[in-house]
């Protein structure tokens, strides 16, 4: 008989947030989604599941994210899975973005994923047992004109998870870092992303069609948002899930492409990059 599981949910109002919710509450499990703002909303499009809490909560905002989850503790009585998703996207060259927007981008994509993370890990390790799914990119795997400064905050995610990994292991909670391709959520409308307020010209040739690019490409992606919702509940599930998963043809083209331009380079370089050690090193 299937364990009924308890969810904690960032960025549930749509997109990949909002199918996983739909997805876990089908499944038989309780689900806490947090919103920034109306919560109402999203427990009537989740018709007022018995099994549902919407809680406010900015994941900037470290006082509310810590009552968030004591209210899905006092509510369920444990969480079992974290699901990182909150999270948006900028287009813009990276020295067109301001002190300000960078660190927006940053606040919420990165320092909002450890904020709630080390909120819910008390509860995990008290338990010993859980799961952690960091929603990271297909731009964590390589860079794109325009999306680098939005990537680098997904190369974050996936060296945050790689340590939350190692950590967390002996304490029996697994930790993946799930790395989407182009789906066709709402992240390309213009309500999910922003570009930065400068533009510089010469970047016109790189980043130019990527601000508009952007637009013409929603409603067009590849990947079905509830096929990755079953992806997630599939690692939630399963006895040893990876630490790593890219999901979606692109996002494997993409880390594959990648991988085999470092190795060539590497490859090239190899006698430079050996040729560092103090000569009377002896090799053990």
């Amino acid at each position: 008989m299937k364990t009924q599981k308890v969810w904690f949910i960032t960025g549930a109002s749509r997109g990949f947030g909002l199918e996983i919710a739909k997805a876990a509450l089908a499944e038989g499990d309780r689900v806490v989604a947090t919103v920034r703002s109306q919560p109402a909303q999203l427990a009537a499009i989740l018709d007022n599941h018995p099994d549902l809490s919407v809680v406010p909560m900015d994941v900037t905002q470290e006082a509310q994210v810590q009552a968030a989850v004591q209210q899905g503790i006092t509510r369920f009585g444990r969480i079992d899975v974290l699901v990182n998703n909150a999270g948006y996207g900028m287009v813009t060259a990276i020295e067109e973005a301001t002190d300000a927007e960078t660190r927006k981008q940053y606040d919420t994509n990165v320092f909002g994923l450890l904020n709630v993370t080390r909120a819910v890990l008390p509860y995990l390790r008290q338990q010993k047992s859980g799961r952690v799914i960091n929603i990271s990119s297909l731009f964590s795997y390589d860079a794109v004109p325009g999306w680098g400064l939005y990537g680098s905050t997904k190369f974050a995610v996936e060296g945050i998870s790689k340590g939350l990994a190692i950590e967390l292991a002996p304490l029996g909670i697994h930790v993946t870092a799930v790395a989407p391709g182009l789906f066709s959520t709402d992240f390309l409308s213009t309500d999910s992303y922003v570009a930065a307020k400068t533009i510089i010209n010469d970047y016109q040739a790189t980043v130019g069609p990527m601000r508009s690019g952007a637009d013409a490409l929603h409603g067009n992606q590849p990947g079905d948002p509830k096929k990755f919702a079953q992806v997630v509940l599939q690692l939630a599930n399963t006895e040893h899930p990876p630490l790593h998963l890219p999901v979606g043809k692109d996002t494997i083209a993409m880390y594959q492409n990648n991988a085999a331009r470092m190795a060539e380079e590497i490859e090239a370089w190899l006698p430079v990059a050996t040729s560092t050690d103090h000569d009377h090193h002896i090799a053990a």
